[in-house]
């Protein structure tokens, strides 16, 4: 059993849109992102709108058809994380990252804490039945341009967490617990102005952790931070987490 003098410190990551565009996938909240461009895309996602008007849930079946994000594949970013995990060093990992590529780089289930749920799932908004995106989206291949729940006819929706709906409090509550116990919190192409993610930060740095921001524009957050990072994430986030295992 390892004494306190050999323990390693817990490393907590906060992941945003950032860590994975080199995949391919748009930060959709950025100066360029998908919100800005086109603000009627936001309604796909926001769940009033999906419910209350089936022509929007069309639009939003065949707009995740469409997208990129369940053909991604996971970044030199990415992969940088589960080496430092292999390495011995304690990492948990907390993102606002719906596409699933942390774990398809090798990220146990059990250390990602997914903020925003899943755009891997859907899940019935009646019975709470769940399947997966790939099943749902033959279907609308198929021709149901709004497919509803085979368990009990209500409405099927991706498992993510939408404009207007809340976290779910178990995620958030562990991802606070991550927060308050780690030593190093690394936030990492996230642009910390949504709450209650972005707060996590703030609560790291309360909490004697030594904060490390990674990201091409300035946060709320940088003056807490004991480094700031601009460099481009798919070459500075690996350096920095070979460093940190370095170091530890």
């Amino acid at each position: 059993m390892s004494s306190d003098a050999t323990r390693r410190p817990l490393v907590a990551l906060l992941t945003g849109a950032g860590i994975s565009t080199d995949s391919g996938i748009p930060d959709y909240r950025g100066p360029r992102g998908l919100w800005r461009r086109d603000p009627e895309a936001e309604k796909l996602v926001t769940y009033d709108f999906y419910m209350a008007d089936p022509d929007v849930r069309r639009r939003s079946w065949l707009m995740r058809r469409d997208s990129e994000a369940l053909r991604a594949r996971p970044n030199a970013a990415h992969h940088a994380v589960t080496r430092l995990a292999r390495s011995g060093v304690p990492v948990r990992v907390i993102t606002q990252n719906v596409d699933g590529l942390h774990q398809l780089a090798g990220m146990p289930d059990r250390k990602v804490l997914e903020l925003h749920g899943t755009a891997r799932a859907v899940r019935c908004t009646g019975c709470h039945a769940r399947s997966t995106m790939e099943e749902a989206l033959a279907r609308v291949e198929a021709g149901e341009d709004d497919p509803a729940c085979r368990e009990c006819g209500g409405i099927l929706k991706a498992a993510t967490v939408m404009f207007g709906e809340s976290l779910d409090p178990e995620v958030l509550g562990e991802a606070v617990a991550v927060t308050k116990a780690c030593e190093i919190f690394i936030a990492v192409g996230t642009s910390l102005q949504v709450h209650p993610a972005a707060g996590l930060a703030g609560l790291a740095a309360e909490h004697g952790a030594r904060l490390i921001i990674v990201n091409a524009e300035p946060t709320p957050y940088d003056p807490l931070a004991a480094e700031v990072v601009r460099e481009p994430i798919g070459t500075a986030l690996p350096a920095l987490l070979d460093r940190v295992a370095a170091q530890n």
